[in-house]
């Protein structure tokens, strides 16, 4: 039997998905997206990377504001629907290279600005992927990362890690602020600013972008009628399932 690596998994749940990540409305539009991409705003002659890019979100909203944005991803379909839509919209700043996160494919110190959106919760190893941002981005560059965060306590930290992973098995793991700052430390970047976010999600069009089984919708929503009201009233979960998610924007600096 052929092993299957985290890095094939990801490449596979969300290559299949690609288009639908491209249109879907949670991915294109939101306020930790417009706070993420105003990063880029005022640097006309930035060179930026768009790590972990998915749908190319990031990319499309900064890629007016820069010089060059390069979109990074595992998927070569992710990679190949974000290429199509960038000459759509006239980005001819927006080139994408394939690659994972703890090894990227680029120079040290090679762009000012390495931002990243719903990313970092699928990467194999953490700590390597903050450091290999902190490696490519010069001395004095700033990063900006977007991702869900578990701000709820034990049990409510069990349940967000079961769903996500019943929705999507490419899930590693939502970390915790106090989690994400101390790896942004030890991979030497500077925390400015963290800014939180409340995000909701459509049940409905949340489980059909990853075309996740039957059999797991049916458990998320078993365990989402079988949690403790407080569990249930921290993520403000709906009759239909819909519900809300901790999200918090990273903004930090390589020393130099």
């Amino acid at each position: 039997m052929t092993a299957r690596t985290q890095e094939a998994l990801v490449a596979a749940q969300f290559g299949a998905q690609a288009g639908a990540y491209l249109t879907s409305a949670v991915h294109a539009q939101g306020d930790d997206l417009a706070a993420l991409a105003a990063l880029a705003e005022g640097q006309a002659g930035a060179r930026t990377l768009d790590l972990g890019c998915g749908g190319g979100h990031v990319a499309y909203a900064v890629a007016p504001h820069v010089a060059e944005v390069v979109a990074c991803d595992l998927s070569p379909q992710m990679l190949a629907v974000v290429a199509a839509a960038a000459r759509e919209r006239g980005l001819a700043n927006l080139r994408t290279v394939e690659g994972p996160a703890e090894r990227l494919p680029f120079a040290d110190a090679g762009f000012d600005l390495v931002l990243s959106r719903y990313s970092a919760h699928h990467w194999r190893d953490f700590a390597a992927g903050l450091r290999e941002a902190a490696r490519v981005l010069r001395p004095g560059g700033r990063a900006g990362f977007v991702d869900v965060v578990s701000v709820g306590g034990a049990a409510a930290d069990t349940f967000l890690q079961a769903i996500e992973l019943l929705r999507d098995t490419s899930h590693v793991r939502d970390r915790t602020r106090a989690e994400w700052e101390a790896a942004l430390d030890d991979a030497g970047l500077l925390v400015q600013t963290v800014t939180p976010f409340r995000v909701r999600l459509d049940f409905a069009s949340w489980v059909a972008r990853m075309c996740t089984p039957p059999a797991q919708v049916a458990a998320i929503r078993a365990l989402q009628d079988a949690m403790a009201d407080s569990v249930r009233r921290h993520f403000a979960v709906e009759p239909d399932g819909s519900f809300m998610i901790d999200v918090a924007l990273f903004v930090a600096a390589r020393a130099g």
